[in-house]
């Protein structure tokens, strides 16, 4: 499913118009700086949770040594923070069926 299907899905399911579903979907999901809920939750440190559905959360990975595959050369790799998802109990058990 890409996002065009899921703004017809939430429009039909709730009957709001395409354009509504849009603008909600958009509300929740834009990864422009500044927009989407999700994305400015995990710009300021915070976890969201959905209770029974997930928690989206970030992780600081930490600096690390690696290799260049291209030149075998050593590399450090900079530490950086990064997106997590982890399921909640109910959609593990949904799925894993």
């Amino acid at each position: 499913m890409n996002k065009t299907e899921l703004i017809s899905k939430l429009a039909k399911k709730t009957g709001l118009t395409l354009a509504a579903a849009g603008k909600a979907a958009n509300a929740i999901f834009d990864a422009t700086p500044g927009e989407g809920i999700i994305a400015v939750e995990l710009d300021a440190g915070r976890k969201l949770t959905l209770p029974g559905f997930g928690t989206f959360k970030t992780v600081k990975r930490k600096e690390r040594k690696g290799i260049n595959p291209k030149t075998k050369e050593a590399i450090t790799i900079p530490a950086k923070n990064y997106p997590v998802f982890k399921a909640g109990k109910t959609l593990r058990e949904r799925v894993s069926k």
